[in-house]
């Protein structure tokens, strides 16, 4: 048996040891990864994972890999071509190969060292993929529309309470400069009291007209039957894969309503500080969608011919795509996707500060970060769940009006159309069972 001595002695040397090899360790280890410099110690990075990399994804990851605190270190998609590009750019940024590749987006769940996942799939996806990633216990920033009718957002809302995750859906013009403005005009009562609202979508459209069938690629360069996931199926056409799906009912979200509307329709929930509830009533007409608030606000869902052109007489085109308008008793203010605000009367406009940089409404930088910072802090972001609940609600809403061309009346607090099972039933879709 060792006397007290010898073992205070073993241990000194050992612990030496340690301290020695510990030292030895940190000479090779990069500044980086040990938070020296400046920089963020690997330990405290937001490991990041990618479902779904098309051209939008790629535009939100850009933005996203030039956080120091945030490391992407896997992709997930079902197309092999889309896959490689995303590792060329992951890599290329990090000058490493560390990139993993993945087809099916379970397995980027399953790992452990994962802690949120940016979703940017088709929008068929979004939903079903955003309740996994957040019953697999990661954070969420899903692109928009979050859910493809009214009961995937409503059953996503509840998941991620349910979790107790963190979402931030991805209707980023909450984090824009220039429209958070317009709104505190509205707030602060800059306006006098509110009245009119006007969200600018394009013209919805009701297409499900099959393209012509191709040989099915093999599943590692096309994974169709992952491609279509909850979608009814239909025959493979390399159009779909390559963007052709918008539009589609099968794929599309709100007859197309909600490709602006899930932006649009929610600044308007946000001016009239409606984030807890939604317009009660939706009265389609030609050109339009009229919308009524219990408080008695006008929401007004303008049909755009151009959206991407001459958006006149409704907007003022040189403020840009996806505009809105609040008015009040007092004046008015539009704002759009260029950063240019207008505000009536003039007086009004002579109180607005200089904008020293626009930022366009298409910029997700602000939006990213206040995901990630969230995700540390455990608080709500701007466009959370509950947020994203009632403005996709409220989009939905106004589309079944449109396609049903009927005057529709929701209750608020069941989320049902009152005293109209037609219009309830287009609530939900059939999910085909993809897994």
């Amino acid at each position: 048996m060792s006397s007290p001595s010898q073992t205070s002695r073993r241990q000194f040397l050992a612990g030496t040891a340690v301290a020695t090899a510990g030292a030895a360790l940190t000479s090779f280890v990069p500044a980086t990864a040990l938070g020296r410099d400046g920089a963020t110690a690997a330990s405290e990075r937001i490991s990041l994972g990618v479902i779904g990399i098309g051209p939008r994804c790629t535009y939100d990851l850009k933005a996203m890999l030039n956080f120091d605190d945030i490391r992407c270190v896997a992709i997930a998609d079902v197309q092999q071509s889309r896959r490689d590009a995303g590792k060329k750019l992951v890599d290329g940024h990090y000058g490493n190969s560390d990139c993993r590749l993945y087809r099916d987006f379970r397995e980027v769940l399953d790992r452990d060292d994962i802690d949120a996942v940016l979703i940017a799939t088709g929008d068929r996806w979004h939903g079903p993929a955003s309740m996994i990633a957040a019953e697999a216990g990661k954070d969420v920033y899903s692109e928009k529309p979050c859910g493809i009718t009214i009961d995937v957002c409503q059953r996503l809302a509840d998941t991620i309470n349910r979790e107790q995750r963190v979402f931030q859906a991805g209707t980023q013009r909450r984090s824009v400069p220039n429209f958070q403005k317009a709104v505190e005009l509205v707030h602060t009562g800059k306006l006098g009291k509110l009245h009119t609202m006007h969200a600018s979508v394009y013209r919805p459209v009701l297409d499900n007209t099959w393209l012509p069938a191709e040989p099915t690629p093999t599943v590692d360069v096309v994974d169709w039957n992952m491609w279509l996931g909850p979608a009814a199926w239909r025959p493979y056409n390399k159009k779909y894969v390559q963007g052709r799906w918008r539009g589609q009912w099968d794929f599309d979200s709100g007859a197309r309503l909600l490709d602006w509307g899930a932006h649009t329709v929610d600044l308007c929930q946000w001016a009239n500080q409606a984030d807890d509830t939604l317009p009660i009533e939706y009265e389609p007409q030609d050109d339009k969608i009229v919308c009524r608030y219990a408080n008695g606000v006008k929401l007004i869902i303008d049909f755009l011919p151009e959206p991407f052109g001459d958006r006149s007489p409704h907007y003022i085109t040189r403020l840009g795509t996806c505009p809105v308008r609040f008015i009040g008793d007092e004046g008015w203010v539009e704002t759009g996707d260029e950063g240019e605000i207008v505000v009536k009367p003039d007086s009004l406009q002579k109180q607005l500060p200089e904008a020293s940089k626009r930022v366009r409404g298409l910029d997700v930088s602000a939006h990213s970060r206040n995901f990630f910072d969230c995700i540390r802090t455990r608080e709500k972001p701007a466009a959370n769940q509950d947020v994203m609940r009632r403005s996709h609600i409220a989009s939905h809403a106004a589309a079944i009006a449109w396609i049903l061309q009927r005057k529709l009346t929701i209750d608020p607090e069941t989320e049902e159309f009152v005293n109209d099972p037609e219009a309830n039933l287009l609530k939900s879709r059939p999910e085909r069972e993809w897994s």
